[in-house]
């Protein structure tokens, strides 16, 4: 069960039905004029106009901001149109809803009279207790009025926190093709050309000059070489080449707006150590 703690923590939670499906965002919450304890949510379920879906929070659950009921999303969507426009439920539309919810509406040992319900019946009155009016809660910032806060106002502020986020700026890869390119080189080629050598006949070479016929015809054959160019080509690693990052730090300036609560005091106001300022308004 709902405390009147329970009361501002579920303005905004989302409403979850018994079968687990999303059924929308808490717009509203309307208490026990006695108990102050929640009895009715309202919750925006798509519908146009002024009029919003009710549902009864007793057996409900909250937590995280999360809310679950005890009845199916369809049976929430198919629940009466009651106008909010008075911030009040009235007995008969507090009976409606009970009704269609199935909770058995007058079987408590209390009257429509604005006393504190029992756990056997859902009679009684149901509304708001901020400040001096009743009905709907109303999503509001941090005002501080009402039965469980004192009589100080919170005024919030804005505050702006920087920092950085990483985000994808752009890519770089590494590609390898192969492209040609003319070389020249001199290379010294050496050949053989035949050269006839004469030598007069010696004592030291008449032996062989005089081995043969007197008179003869002789062939005599000298092979000739010479080197050529060629060319022969092997593959050798010359680098490694990898792609890598580095980060680079720049200066960037950014803009934002940022909201500030203000406090006004209006009419007779006297300041404590000051003189009392009477007709004035005040600025905080």
């Amino acid at each position: 069960m709902l405390d009147a703690q329970d009361a501002r923590s579920i303005m905004g939670a989302t409403a979850y039905g018994s079968d687990g499906d999303k059924i929308g965002k808490v717009g509203q919450v309307f208490l026990d004029d006695q108990s102050g304890r929640p009895e009715f949510v309202t919750v925006n379920t798509g519908f146009f106009g002024s009029n919003e879906t009710f549902i009864p929070v007793s057996g409900a659950t909250f937590s995280s901001d999360r809310l679950e009921v005890p009845y199916s999303k369809d049976k929430v969507k198919g629940a009466p149109n009651v106008g909010v426009d008075s911030g009040h439920l009235d007995e008969s539309e507090e009976q409606r809803l009970y009704e269609y919810y199935g909770m058995g509406y007058g079987q408590s040992d209390t009257s429509y009279s604005g006393t504190e319900t029992t756990t056997s019946g859902y009679t009684g009155t149901t509304g708001t207790t901020t400040g001096t009016t009743t009905g709907g809660i109303a999503p509001e910032g941090h005002d501080t009025s009402g039965p469980t806060t004192d009589d100080a106002m919170t005024r919030s502020e804005e505050q702006v926190r920087v920092g950085t986020q990483s985000r994808e700026a752009g890519r770089a890869r590494l590609r390898k093709w192969i492209e040609k390119d003319t070389e020249t080189h001199t290379v010294p080629v050496t050949r053989e050309e035949a050269v006839v050598q004469r030598e007069p006949i010696t004592d030291a070479n008449i032996g062989n000059a005089t081995s043969g016929p007197e008179l003869s015809e002789e062939e005599h054959e000298v092979v000739l070489t010479e080197e050529t160019a060629v060319v022969d080509k092997d593959v050798t690693p010359v680098e490694r080449v990898r792609l890598g990052t580095q980060a680079v730090t720049e200066q960037e300036t950014v803009t934002t707006d940022v909201a500030k609560e203000r406090i006004e005091v209006e009419g007779d106001t006297t300041t404590t150590g000051t003189t009392g300022t009477t007709g004035t308004t005040d600025r905080i």
